[in-house]
C-alpha cells in the first residue's frame, strides 16, 4: 500500500493547454501524457470546449463537484454526466466536447493504454464498516469526501478528502467510515491476450 496524499498531487496544464489537471498517480512514475500506461487525475473545467484527445486511450469520467455537463462524443448520443450518475466510459482518442449545464465542474478522469490495460471505476460511499474485494492487479482509492481506514493484509492506512491509496491484488480489504464518506475505487488489470 502506498499513500497518495493530497498535498503531494501534482498540477499541470492540460494537454490542449485549456485549463489545469491535478495528478493523483501515473505509471510508469513520471510518465509524461504521451508516455503513460495509465493515469488517473482530477480536472476543474470552467467553460464549454474540446476535451485533449489521446490516441490509443481508454478514459472515465465522473463528476466531483458542480452540477454536471453533457459530453458530445463523436458518433454517440449526447450523454448528460452529473455528480449523480455512474463513471462514465469511452475512448479518448473520439473526438469529444463538453458542455457545462450550470456553472464549473470538478472532474475525475481514468484513463489506460488501450490493448495493454483496462479500468473499471466505481462510486462508494461507506458509513460505518464495509469489505472491498478486487482481484485487479492493482488499484487506487481515491478519497472524495469525509475520511476512511482500510485495512488490509496486515496494515492500516487513514485516508481524508483528497487522498488516494494505491494497491496491489489480489486484495481483500475491511473500510471504517465514522461518518459517510464518498470514494471511487478505481481497478486497474492487464488486457485479455497480453
Amino acid at each position: 500500500m502506498k499513500l497518495l496524499p493530497a498535498s503531494g498531487h501534482k498540477r499541470m496544464p492540460w494537454k490542449n493547454g485549456g485549463g489545469e489537471t491535478i495528478e493523483i498517480s501515473v505509471f510508469p512514475e513520471s510518465a509524461s501524457l504521451s508516455e503513460f500506461d495509465w493515469r488517473v487525475s482530477m480536472a476543474t473545467v470552467a467553460s464549454d470546449g474540446p476535451f485533449s484527445a489521446f490516441p490509443g486511450i481508454d478514459r472515465t469520467l465522473s463528476i466531483l463537484e458542480g452540477n454536471g455537463m453533457t459530453l458530445l462524443i463523436d458518433g454517440r448520443d449526447p450523454a448528460r454526466l452529473t455528480e449523480v450518475d455512474a463513471p462514465l466510459a469511452f475512448p479518448a482518442d473520439v473526438a469529444t466536447s463538453a458542455s457545462l449545464i450550470d456553472g464549473t465542474i470538478v472532474d475525475l478522469n481514468v484513463m489506460t493504454r488501450r490493448g495493454k490495460l483496462t479500468h473499471h471505476v466505481r462510486r462508494l460511499a461507506i458509513e460505518g464498516e464495509d469489505s472491498l474485494v478486487s482481484e485487479a492487479a492493482t488499484a487506487v482509492l481515491f478519497c472524495h469526501r469525509g475520511a476512511v481506514t482500510l485495512d488490509a493484509n496486515g496494515q492500516t492506512m487513514v485516508l481524508s478528502a483528497g487522498d488516494a491509496l494505491m494497491l496491489s491484488g489480489p486484495l481483500t480489504a475491511t473500510l471504517k467510515a465514522p461518518a459517510r464518506c464518498k470514494l471511487f475505487f478505481i481497478e486497474i488489470d492487464t488486457a485479455q491476450g497480453v
